[in-house]
């Protein structure tokens, strides 16, 4: 093969006809439900659509079409970055169209609530579970290289296609949940827990990129000393150049992540914060005209008790039981 350029890694593809008919599937599915809710008169964020799009459906035509397609049988590092871009990037691309949500927004309402059985179901609570989900990436990662899985898929074709889909499926058993519009995770996944969650998640992948940078045996060495071209590097350098792309990847992916979660946390917060004032509003009115008198009747004379309560309506922050009312609480109690 030719040495790569920069041009020539801009205009290199091959057509993947398996990773095409997914992207195709998937861009159909999408398509057809933004369809469907806004023929019923509802709207649905162009920004998400963006996202699923450009990021989600972008990240896996890339990793299996572009210039990392065309040289990952020759070079290391192309394999790696297709890797990594398959299980982190485009799950995360997927997860910000929010397509949980989408579904059940455009489904009808029986294949609506089949949609939220099945993903609160046992199985898919297991394996999304916070921590189970984070640890499958981190095996399906250590599988594919410390084990012959790779080396074999280097040789076999449909394996290799499985190996795609293996990773992609591993990234969106953490990523989607995270983000879902729909509630997937345990109730006690709140936004704080979900952001450490996330920050150990960021920590967690960067293992696989160490390890592979500064692992002494050659991953798939017999093949990739076999296929080697003369112009590229050393065959333990480009390891190490393919660890450190992965490295590189995955802490760039986990500062937007935590950025989103923080982003989702903020706006819930204000989103509760308003339903409460709203609702404030509505029991201070009923108080008050509850303390008007009827027409036609005679004013009565309050007691010197119930007119202390009548003109008193005690802080919204004294009565909920909620995090933002218990914080205001802990505030008055330092003061």
């Amino acid at each position: 093969m030719a040495e790569p350029t920069v041009g020539g890694l801009l205009t290199a593809w091959q057509p993947d006809v398996p990773a095409l008919l997914l992207v195709v599937l998937l861009g159909g599915l999408y398509g057809w439900g933004v369809l469907r809710v806004r023929a019923a008169g509802g709207s649905w964020s162009p920004v998400r659509t963006a996202a699923f799009a450009v990021v989600g459906l972008g990240a896996l035509v890339v990793a299996t079409m572009s210039a990392l397609a065309v040289y990952d049988h020759v070079l290391f590092w192309p394999a790696a970055v297709q890797n990594v871009l398959l299980d982190l990037v485009a799950p995360l691309g997927l997860a910000l169209g929010d397509p949980l949500r989408l579904a059940a927004r455009a489904l009808p309402g029986p294949a609506a609530a089949r949609l939220r059985r099945a993903t609160t179901g046992r199985v898919l609570r297991l394996l999304t579970f916070p921590l189970v989900s984070t640890a499958l990436v981190l095996a399906t990662e250590l599988t594919v290289y410390f084990t012959p899985y790779f080396a074999t898929a280097l040789r076999v074709g449909w394996l290799h296609e499985l190996m795609y889909l293996h990773l992609l499926a591993a990234g969106c058993l953490f990523v989607v949940p995270v983000l879902a519009g729909e509630e997937t995770l345990p109730a006690w996944c709140t936004h704080p827990v979900r952001a450490a969650l996330v920050f150990l998640d960021g920590v967690i992948d960067a293992i696989p990129g160490v390890v592979v940078m500064t692992h002494g045996t050659l991953i798939a060495g017999a093949w990739y000393l076999h296929h080697h071209p003369s112009w590229s590097p050393d065959v333990r350098q480009d390891q190490q150049i393919g660890g450190g792309a992965m490295l590189s990847i995955a802490e760039l992916v986990a500062l937007p992540f935590l950025l989103l979660i923080l982003f989702q946390w903020a706006r819930a917060e204000r989103v509760q914060t308003a339903a409460l004032d709203r609702r404030l509003d509505r029991q201070q009115a009923a108080a008050v005209a509850a303390s008007v008198p009827a027409a036609g009747s005679a004013p009565s004379v309050p007691s010197a008790g119930s007119a202390g309560s009548a003109e008193r309506v005690r802080p919204w922050w004294e009565t909920e039981t909620n995090e933002v009312a218990a914080r205001i609480r802990r505030q008055h109690g330092e003061e």
